[in-house]
């Protein structure tokens, strides 16, 4: 049996604490031991999915590469895996991951939702920018789809328009816009959406006047109308459509037949609702018997 010579033999000798190598072990076994467990034992599908779900309840949310990791699959089989519980509506898909589903009486922050139906959102945001004509006014609320039509107001280059908004990442996105001006609406920050809210914000609505309203919602019902969580986003939104010609609803297919804590206002004062191919298509067929237009992006 081969001697360790003396650099060895203290290195082994120490505490386990005083050496790394021997504190990472154990736990360097078990995952091994994990791997080769699930590899030799792969999940049916379904088996995987509902440990999938499992595990999305217990942390919120979870990556692709995280279950991949864990299950021994490859990425693809794990995108296959989420984009079916999406599907099913047992989870939320998310950029790199799933996340539970939301409940549209919560605030979430405005980050997070930046990750959700990024794709429907971009396209509804195209379609939207695509009816806004040189000269117009238009406003924009807070919220990721409507930062999304400010993005595509960009790219489509239309000179000589005005945005007014209370939002600070649409005003962000439409500093170097050239021939947009922008008015800002000052008031209350709101941390969570970035958006102004309250009286002074409220105070400067009633001297300005607009051609549209692009308007993004937490919820949209048939009886309820539009809504969002907040009481005082809510209360500017609705002052926001009085002095609006036009009111223009953009909300992907998870904000539909939902309701929010506070209502934005009755649904007799949409014009328009652009949303994407998901939408339930009995929703849209009620919508369109009430005389509202409906575009899907």
């Amino acid at each position: 049996m081969p001697l360790l010579d003396k650099e060895s033999k203290h290195k082994w000798n120490k505490p386990r604490s005083a050496c790394p190598e021997l504190t990472a072990l154990p736990h360097l076994l078990i995952l091994s031991w994990m791997r080769r467990a699930n590899s030799a034992n792969p999940l049916l599908p379904e088996q995987r999915r509902r440990k999938i779900l499992d595990l999305v309840e217990q942390r919120g949310q979870i990556t692709v590469r995280d279950l991949a990791s864990q299950f021994s699959v490859s990425a693809v089989t794990v995108r296959s895996d989420l984009d079916a519980l999406g599907a099913a509506g047992s989870v939320v898909r998310s950029h790199g991951g799933a996340v539970r589903q939301l409940e549209a009486t919560r605030d979430y922050p405005l980050r997070f939702k930046e990750s959700l139906h990024r794709a429907e959102k971009a396209q509804i945001g195209k379609a939207a920018a695509g009816l806004v004509q040189p000269g117009e006014v238009i406003i924009l609320d807070s919220g990721t789809t409507t930062t999304e039509v400010a993005r595509q107001l960009k790219v489509r280059a239309i000179h000589g328009i005005t945005v007014i908004t209370n939002a600070m990442n649409v005003i962000s996105e439409l500093l170097d816009a050239p021939g947009i001006s922008v008015i800002g609406i000052g008031g209350v920050l709101r941390p969570v959406s970035l958006s102004f809210v309250g009286p002074p914000a409220e105070a400067m609505l009633k001297d300005l006047h607009a051609d549209r309203l692009f308007l993004g919602v937490d919820g949209f019902d048939l009886e309820y109308g539009p809504s969002t969580p907040d009481v005082l986003e809510a209360h500017l939104n609705g002052m926001l459509m009085k002095v609006a010609k036009e009111i223009t609803v953009v909300a992907d297919f998870s904000k539909l037949g939902r309701r929010s804590v506070s209502r934005i206002g009755s649904i007799e004062q949409i014009h328009r609702l652009i949303t994407d191919n998901k939408a339930p298509q009995e929703f849209i067929k009620t919508l369109r018997a009430r005389g509202i237009e409906v575009m899907q992006a």
